[in-house]
């Protein structure tokens, strides 16, 4: 049994988020710090990656003084808590091979040292030497004690409601290591 590993090349990855609520959405980047995808006889079988929660940026605020405030509350407790916290890791557990180039991933997703399993979709196209990855992953901001202005946890919101799940769109390159 053959196994590789593709380092994932942060320069060339994007991942980008979106966060919803009632009146609208948000949107930006964060960053990879490191990862890698292992393979056995040319089958995705596991890997890791680890996200710079320090990195994000948000795309949609184009005035300075409120994209500053607003960073400075993701990177608050009521979200990140990157003082703390400065990386989220994603650990692939289980692959199954849904067709030539899809996966379904199973793995254990940790944000503020609070791990919980997830599922989601990639789509993985590669050669000897190089892969591309991509897929969606919907994370549940209230299992990792992200809170603020939920649904679950406080009533008569309105429309200051923020909906639990955001998303991530992810574009990976890796490269043989």
């Amino acid at each position: 049994m053959e196994t590789k590993n593709f380092k994932i090349s942060n320069t060339e990855s994007q991942v980008n988020w979106i966060g919803k609520k009632v009146t609208g959405q948000h949107n930006g980047t964060i960053n990879i710090e490191e990862g890698f995808f292992t393979f056995s006889n040319d089958e995705l079988t596991g890997g890791n990656i680890t996200i710079d929660t320090t990195s994000i940026v948000i795309l949609d605020v184009t005035d300075p003084a409120t994209n500053q405030q607003f960073a400075g509350h993701l990177a608050s407790d009521d979200f990140f808590s990157t003082d703390k916290f400065q990386t989220a890791t994603l650990d692939i557990k289980a692959v199954s091979k849904q067709s030539s180039s899809d996966y379904f991933i199973e793995g254990n997703l940790t944000i503020k040292a609070i791990t919980h399993p997830i599922g989601f979709n990639l789509e993985v196209k590669k050669n000897e030497n190089d892969l591309k990855a991509s897929g969606k992953i919907i994370i549940d901001r209230t299992k990792y004690d992200m809170k603020f202005r939920s649904g679950n946890f406080f009533t008569n919101l309105g429309d200051t409601l923020i909906y639990n799940e955001f998303e991530l769109d992810v574009n990976l390159t890796a490269k043989i290591a």
